[in-house]
């Protein structure tokens, strides 16, 4: 008797599958596909990641899923820097050893990879149609990208220590996001100031772990909390959603679990990701009374529910004071001063490529409209993020593009200094809006 017929993969999940990147030699790759090909149709997760357009790669410089073959060991950094934050790379060969070193070597590079899939063989006479291989094996493992950052990259920003985790007993990742180690610290300090005194380093070390990053991740739990309590809640799900904390004995939080929120929505036009990214702005000001103070594109995601804001660590409330010489009104002084949106205003003012008051005005303090100057900046050219290169449509010559680069022209440097027509986010929303309409009347006209 015939079992229930299996549905046939879409032509999507084929051709993503066809395309998937690959690192090996070029004449195992036909092979190594016609092999691995059941394993990965009948992965749901990849069968997801097509299913919202993503997975493949092949518009973006990191991809979700990589296929590695691995007769020689591939340095694991090299995996690592080919994968999305939370992407997978399939380790396969025809021998058990060679994927097993692989495996060992990826493992050891400090808590970079996790072990997903463990390892298996494929038959692939038994497995699939693929008779030219009869009764060969194919072993196959799946290792997972959990790290953030990889280890001793030295960046312009203090970061904390993020990765994915998989909670004993569940199926899906969460993010942990906790203060970083001294040793981690200090080598960051010593990277940007190489003249200073180790004890100093180690004076300036425990000054970040002990005080300023607990003090922020204490912040961003509560900002957590009044996010899930006041965005509308068609919007709750384009923030992260605070799991859990963990406190040290003097109550402030080390340790923070969330949602993870992926990259891996439908690939957005420029004008679509300008209009919700705008539209995500004007909720979190004009209903959850937040300012973020730092959407750089690496804190933007975009998942299945639309343009997504991360990091919350510097939010404030449209409301909030901080008493004069606490150490939170010096922590965003110095903040203020020192961040890179802010060096980057206070370049654009002194070319005279911003001359709108509300933007000068927000130069160097706490303000709404810090919000509005990287909001500008970022539609006009969102390309600062690779991560996002594959999810969203950016050509430089459209007729969008243009478009959007003369809305940024008008919000930053608006016709009229007195009376600037664009002040708020929900004023920038209605002027992508009008631009989507121009676009829609023009598609009708050539129609």
């Amino acid at each position: 008797m015939m079992g229930p017929m299996r549905a046939e993969p879409s032509p999507q999940i084929l051709n993503t599958f066809r395309d998937l990147p690959f690192i090996g030699p070029p004449e195992q790759k036909l092979r190594t596909q016609d092999v691995l090909r059941p394993v990965f149709l009948q992965d749901s997760e990849f069968r997801l990641l097509c299913e919202n357009g993503c997975g493949d790669g092949s518009a973006a410089e990191e991809t979700d899923e990589l296929v590695a073959h691995v007769k020689e060991p591939v340095e694991p950094l090299v995996l690592f820097r080919r994968l999305r934050w939370g992407g997978r790379v399939w380790v396969c060969a025809q021998r058990n050893a060679a994927v097993q070193e692989q495996i060992r070597q990826c493992l050891n590079l400090e808590g970079c990879f996790v072990l997903d899939r463990p390892m298996t063989h494929v038959s692939a006479g038994r497995a699939f149609w693929c008779f030219r291989l009869f009764g060969q094996r194919m072993y196959v493992a799946a290792l997972r990208k959990v790290l953030l950052i990889e280890p001793g990259e030295m960046t312009e920003r203090f970061t904390y220590q993020v990765e994915l985790m998989r909670p004993p007993g569940e199926k899906d990742y969460i993010v942990k996001k906790q203060v970083p180690s001294s040793q981690r610290v200090e080598a960051r300090l010593k990277h940007r100031f190489p003249d200073l005194a180790a004890d100093e380093i180690a004076r300036r070390a425990r000054k970040f772990t002990e005080k300023i990053f607990p003090v922020f991740l204490t912040r961003e739990a509560a900002m957590l909390k009044i996010l899930e309590r006041d965005l509308p809640e068609a919007y709750r799900a384009r923030v992260p959603r605070l799991l859990r904390s963990e406190r040290e004995p003097n109550g402030l939080v080390h340790t923070i679990h969330m949602n993870w929120l992926r990259n891996g929505g439908r690939r957005l036009s420029q004008l679509d990701f300008a209009w919700q990214f705008a539209d995500m702005l004007r909720v979190l000001h004009d209903d959850a009374d937040v300012m973020h103070l730092d959407l750089r594109l690496d804190n933007v995601v975009i998942t299945p529910a639309g343009v997504c804001f991360v990091d919350f660590g510097s939010a404030v409330r449209t409301t909030e004071k901080f008493p004069d010489n606490s150490l939170l009104a010096t922590l965003f002084e110095e903040m203020m001063h020192t961040s890179q949106i802010q060096k980057m205003l206070g370049a654009m003012m002194t070319k005279g490529l911003v001359t709108s008051q509300i933007m000068n005005g927000a130069y160097g303090k706490v303000d709404k409209a810090v919000d509005l100057f990287y909001l500008a900046v970022q539609i006009s050219r969102p390309t600062s993020n690779p991560d996002l290169r594959g999810l969203l449509e950016y050509r430089p010559d459209s007729p969008e593009a243009k478009a959007l680069k003369h809305l940024t022209e008008q919000i930053l440097r608006p016709p009229t200094d007195s009376s600037p027509p664009f002040q708020t986010a929900a004023d920038i929303v209605r002027g992508i809006e009008e631009l989507k309409q121009h676009a829609e009347n023009r598609q009708q006209a050539a129609a």
